[in-house]
């Protein structure tokens, strides 16, 4: 499942980080890394993607938000 389609307070783990080297390179140096638990905090289509991890809240644009792949509980 893609991280856009995930609900808001949903658990999960990020699986993936699909894309080129600059890509992976930014989303990683923020602290979305393979493996690492995360929760979603809010989840509207004209928004940003909010998630909470590393106990920090992060926004993710809808098209980086589609690069990467979840696995939810």
């Amino acid at each position: 499942m893609k991280l856009t389609e995930t609900q808001p307070e949903a658990y999960g783990l990020i699986e993936r980080v699909q894309g080129d080297a600059h890509f992976a390179n930014r989303i990683t140096a923020i602290g979305l890394t393979e493996g690492t638990p995360f929760q979603t905090v809010r989840n509207d289509r004209s928004m940003p993607v909010l998630v909470y991890l590393r106990e920090t809240l992060i926004a993710v644009n809808r098209q980086d938000a589609e690069r990467i792949e979840v696995n939810c509980a």
